[in-house]
């Protein structure tokens, strides 16, 4: 198979040979050891993402509305900068292709509609992942250059009758925003909370006046979240599904750098660059659907 993941598998193994070459030096042994575990848990992670059935009906899922979520990882408060960065880019870019958006959350955003007959989904699979940034925060006094971490999750929004919530399953309370939005937010009981009892998962809306709207968002991003745990359950029914989303890796394997002092945006999947970080974060995205495409 003509997988870019096989051959980091095989960077990984001659990696891993090498640090072991390390465990007989006493002064090296514990730091031979943790990386060996590190490279050990890369390797593991991009196994897990590699699909090994025939994905025909990988594309399903293209036509559908997507559910974007950046989270903050590695970095501390420079992740969370991160993280609003890339919310802000993916913004501006689906702003530019004429998709239609919706705040749900902070960190979440809804994006509708098709262009050239492509769905949200169709479009955005393949951000799912981790982005690496590489520059010197604006807090670092010694000009070091930090590296951190944001991760990209791409659901398809999906309707009632694909995932079925029963209303007794649903526990929901309403409170009063401390986000931005003015007076009524924060005066008003208009961001919801909801819990999903059989499964344990919370979901907040708060963007919207509207209580019934934030509710709407809230029930899109349970569902949402519901089809996630359902197809982690279903492995050999959603592999194809899994293969479309090339280097997500369970959310572990870096797919992009984004490396601010050489200007320059690499895409480890295709080992590809591109220059002008700037225009990048403004919304113009290299696209690497064909090349990823071609390595399914």
């Amino acid at each position: 198979m003509n997988d870019y993941r096989y051959k980091q598998i095989k960077e990984l193994e001659q990696k891993i040979e090498e640090s072991r070459t390390l465990l007989s030096d006493p002064t090296l042994a514990s730091l031979a050891q943790e990386e060996i575990n590190s490279l050990e848990t890369q390797k593991k992670a991009i196994e897990d993402s590699i699909s090994k059935t025939d994905a025909k009906n990988e594309d399903n899922f293209d036509d559908k509305n997507i559910i974007l979520e950046v989270k903050g990882a590695a970095g501390g408060d420079e992740a969370k900068l991160w993280a609003e960065e890339l919310i802000r880019m993916y913004t501006r870019f689906a702003q530019k292709k004429g998709f239609h958006l919706e705040q749900i959350d902070e960190y979440v955003i809804k994006i509708s509609g098709k262009v050239n007959g492509v769905g949200a989904f169709g479009i955005f699979k393949y951000e799912a992942g981790v982005h690496r940034v590489q520059r010197i925060p604006a807090t670092e006094k010694k000009g070091r250059i930090h590296t951190s971490t944001a991760t990209i999750s791409i659901l398809p929004e999906l309707d009632d009758i694909d995932i079925h919530i029963a209303p007794d399953d649903i526990e929901f309370e309403a409170f009063r925003s401390g986000g931005h939005g003015g007076q009524n937010v924060n005066k008003v009981s208009t961001a919801v909370r909801i819990k999903h009892k059989p499964t344990g998962i919370v979901v907040t809306a708060s963007v919207e006046r509207s209580q019934n709207q934030n509710r709407e968002f809230a029930m899109s991003l349970l569902r949402s979240q519901l089809w996630e745990r359902e197809i982690a359950k279903r492995t050999e029914q959603i592999s194809s599904l899994r293969s479309t989303q090339v280097g997500r890796g369970d959310r572990s394997e870096k797919i992009k750098t984004y490396n601010f002092p050489q200007d320059r945006l690499t895409d480890h999947r295709i080992n590809k660059s591109w220059k002008n970080l700037p225009t990048i974060l403004a919304g113009d995205i290299p696209s690497s659907e064909v090349e990823l495409n071609s390595i399914r």
